[in-house]
């Protein structure tokens, strides 16, 4: 009778040990990975105002010429 009790809490503290292995584990991975949102924003940031800054030379390009076709 004990030794089944002594073999099921046995089992009960692995089972609860690797549960807490595997959540600590998961968290580890979680906060190494944390920072790669922050670079994906500021890569997806940089990318748009360089289109940005495209379109707006194109543009004052394009009305310069046309200023100076009606000045000229």
């Amino acid at each position: 009778m004990f030794t089944h009790l002594i073999a099921t809490l046995h089992t009960l503290g692995m089972r609860a040990g690797n549960h807490v292995s595997d959540q600590h584990d998961l968290l580890e991975r979680a906060r190494d990975e944390r920072g790669s949102v922050t670079i994906e924003q500021v890569l997806w940031a940089v990318a748009v105002i360089g289109i940005a800054a495209v379109v707006i030379t194109a543009v004052t390009t394009f009305v310069r010429g046309k200023a100076a076709e009606i000045s000229g």
